[in-house]
């Protein structure tokens, strides 16, 4: 809020991938198996989620991803766990057709393709994000709730506020490149002392600026985009006060339709 919506950033998972070769002749059994198995997984508050593809040219194989919150969650948490038992007993007659069962790490290495516009896109790009906090901090400015969180605004403000909410929403890295990431936005709440009616008045506020800037109205847009601002602004709040903890430098969270990054305990 002092410097834009806070985001803390996404955690890098563990993903296994096992490979398995199954006769055509099995694959009714295997896959049910599987769905049977996928009980324990969903139970599991070691994974995050789990996959099953079968190849398309050649319908022996098939992969499966999970995603762990660790590989030491994984092999000493779900492993050890009360769930594992029910879910060997239904993969274990398939165990002897695996070919790969092994755990990778992302690297920095991805991206999504054109086939999905980005929320940035979607909205009207640079453009759109210039007049929404144009907008916005014109309301801020006259508001007798958020005006005194806001004295001496910085001119720049505004524009810098455009260029983290475009990258959040998956545009270019501008405000990483100009004003040094997510280190810099959580310098900008640091003591500030934000209260519950000021980041209530602000998540307000920016839904009304986001009407007048002219930006999409449709359902899936903005309940993504309210979902970001209540996001942003609880851990702005979070980060203003007395006993925040500076964590360790992040990237900007990329934030996309209906999906938050995941969630860190």
């Amino acid at each position: 809020m002092g410097g834009s919506c806070f985001g803390e950033g996404m955690t890098a998972h563990t993903v296994e991938y096992i490979r398995y070769r199954i006769p055509e002749q099995q694959s009714a059994e295997f896959l049910a198996a599987y769905t049977r198995a996928a009980a324990q997984l969903t139970a599991s508050p070691h994974c995050v989620d789990y996959e099953l593809a079968r190849c398309e040219e050649d319908f022996e194989h098939y992969v499966l991803r999970i995603t762990w919150t660790s590989t030491a969650d994984h092999l000493e948490g779900f492993r050890k766990s009360e769930l594992f038992p029910d879910f060997l007993a239904e993969i274990r007659p398939y165990i002897s057709s695996i070919e790969e069962m092994r755990h990778y790490k992302p690297t920095a290495v991805r991206g999504t393709g054109a086939s999905v516009p980005t929320l940035y896109a979607w909205a009207g790009g640079a453009e759109a994000f210039a007049r929404l906090t144009s907008v916005f901090y014109d309301m801020v400015l006259k508001d007798d709730v958020l005006a005194p969180l806001f004295a001496g605004l910085d001119p720049a403000h505004a524009e810098h506020v455009a260029l983290w909410l475009g990258e959040v929403f998956g545009g270019p890295p501008a405000y990483s490149e100009t004003q040094g990431g997510h280190g810099h936005m959580v310098a900008k709440h640091m003591g500030r002392g934000i209260t519950e009616p000021q980041r209530r008045r602000w998540v307000n506020l920016i839904q009304d600026a986001a009407d007048e800037a002219g930006l999409p109205t449709d359902a899936e847009f903005r309940s993504a985009f309210l979902a970001y601002v209540e996001w942003g602004t609880r851990l702005a709040v979070y980060f203003s006060g007395p006993d925040a903890a500076v964590p360790a430098e992040q990237p900007v969270p990329r934030w996309n339709w209906g999906a938050a990054p995941p969630y860190r305990g």
